[in-house]
This record gives C-alpha cells, structure tokens and sequence, in this order.
C-alpha cells in the first residue's frame, strides 16, 4: 500500500487559496500579457501588482493557458522525487490548461487530471479539500474518485462592482453596460456546467450584498467543508462590507473566515471590486 501523504496536487495559477494551503501545492502558470509586454502568472507578476496594472492601464491583459511543457516540468518533480501526483485545474469549458495538463500526463502513469468545472475560489475549495484528505491518508484512487464527486458540489456565487470590464472583454455591449452603470447594477454570476452564468442583478452595493445571501441561504452552506471568499483589485474593503452585511450565515459556524485575492484571469473580465463565495452545498438542501 502506498504511502498516500506521498501525494502532490498541482494546481495553475487561476486557483485561489486560503494563506495556509499556498506552500502545500507545486504551480503551473498562466501567461498574462499586458500589451507586448508577457508575464508568468504568480511569478513574474504578483496579483497585487496585476490588479496596480489593470486599474491604471487602458490595455486589457490577455491570458494564455500553461503548455503541456511546463506541466510535463512539475511532473518530473514529482516523480523524481518518488511522489504521485494529482493535477486540479480550472473549467475546460473556460481554458486548455486542463487539456494541456492531460497532454503532459501521458507519460506519467503516477499523474491523475481532474477537471475541477470551477474557477478561482471555486476550484480553490476543491484544492483545500484534496490538501486535507491526502492528511488523512487517502489514497490517490481514492481521492480522484471523492474529488470526480465532491466538484459536482461546489456552488460559486460572485458579485461584480463594475460593467466595464465586461465591455471591454467584448462579453457585454457599449449600450448595456452604460445603461447599467447609470442605474448602478451590480450582476450576480455562478460558475454552471463550467461556465458563466449570471444569476441576478441588483442596483447598488446594499442590495447586490443581499442577494448574494439569499443566494447562499437557498443553496445551503455545509460548513464542515472548506468555505473561501474572494475580492478582485487592490482592496478588500467591498469583501469586507459584504463579510458585515452576510454575518448570519458565518458567526458561530466559521472562525476566522478565510479569504484570498482572485486570479488575474478572472480579474481581468469582472474587474476590481468583485466580491466571491464558495462552498459545498449542504446536503439537508434538496
């Protein structure tokens, strides 16, 4: 029987992670390009300085997914170092990072793929539960088989601040967006079959930050799963004003609340501002 805590999970870098799982995983990034001017993800471009780039620039950043190459690099670590490996990336349906990943694996029968069909805190929650159960002993059959079902539990609720990026991204028309701005409407999106949906809109701060409540009041919270919240940009005030207005779902059942920056990836399509919430639904939710 192997050793199971001989386990690595590897991540890419559009995964968000509370401080203290941060030096439990080996990193495949991304490239951000800013202009003509390209940076490693995480690397060569912190988030508080992607976030410093994107409030201050006109140009958008582009995002491109890690080769097979650089993951094939991390798994001769792992095996040189007489590990197995399990890879958790972001939603295919969002990046080829996962395929680049399965590309690499091809000669490393030690390495399993899992298609985490989330993003940022989403995919973040799935890494913190995997760290906890290679803890306990789990091996990696196992864990791939409890993660392949554990992800189809995941619920991501996010609010954005601002329409502009959106705009910019091409994902939202000049019109709609400056019709949106003007009645201040801040859309409320979850990540479904992989991909982006938008579940409401509310106008203004206050009433966006309810929805997001009742939102995860209907979902149903099983807090003895890993919990993670997000902000997007340079400050954590607005996450920090949504943490006091959703105090309900979180006093006497999760302390501290654990929060990270999101990813630049996500960053550069919701903007500065975004505030996010993950967690496994509650199975006494139907």
């Amino acid at each position: 029987m192997s050793e199971a805590k001989n386990i690595q999970i590897i991540i890419d870098s559009t995964t968000d992670l509370a401080e203290q799982y941060a030096d439990r995983v080996l990193t495949a990034p991304l490239l951000v390009s800013f202009g003509d001017t390209s940076y490693l993800d995480g690397i060569d471009l912190t988030r508080n300085a992607f976030y410093e780039k994107l409030e201050t620039g006109d140009v958008l950043p582009k995002t491109s997914q890690p080769s097979p190459a650089v993951f094939e690099s991390l798994y001769q670590k792992v095996r040189e170092n007489g590990m197995e490996g399990i890879v958790i990336t972001l939603s295919s349906a969002l990046s080829g990072t996962y395929q680049s990943a399965c590309i690499a694996a091809a000669d490393y029968p030690e390495i399993s793929v899992i298609d985490s069909r989330n993003v940022a805190v989403g995919t973040g929650i799935l890494v913190q539960y995997a760290i906890d159960c290679v803890q306990k002993g789990m091996s990696r059959e196992a864990l791939v088989k409890e993660l392949e079902e554990k992800k189809n539990e995941i619920c991501l609720v996010a609010m954005l601040d601002t329409l502009e990026y959106l705009m910019k991204g091409g994902r939202l028309s000049k019109t709609a967006a400056f019709a949106g701005t003007l009645l201040n409407i801040k859309p409320v999106i979850t990540i479904k079959d992989g991909a982006v949906e938008v579940l409401g809109k509310a106008r203004g701060i206050k009433k966006a930050n309810n929805l997001l409540v009742e939102l995860i009041t209907q979902y149903g919270v099983e807090y003895s799963m890993p919990v993670l919240l997000g902000y997007s940009g340079t400050s954590d005030t607005l996450l920090k004003d949504y943490i006091a207005a959703s105090s309900s779902l979180w006093e006497g059942r999760l302390s501290p609340l654990d929060y990270s920056q999101i990813c630049s990836v996500i960053g550069t399509h919701a903007g500065p501002g975004a505030v996010a919430v993950a967690f496994f639904k509650s199975h006494q939710t139907a």
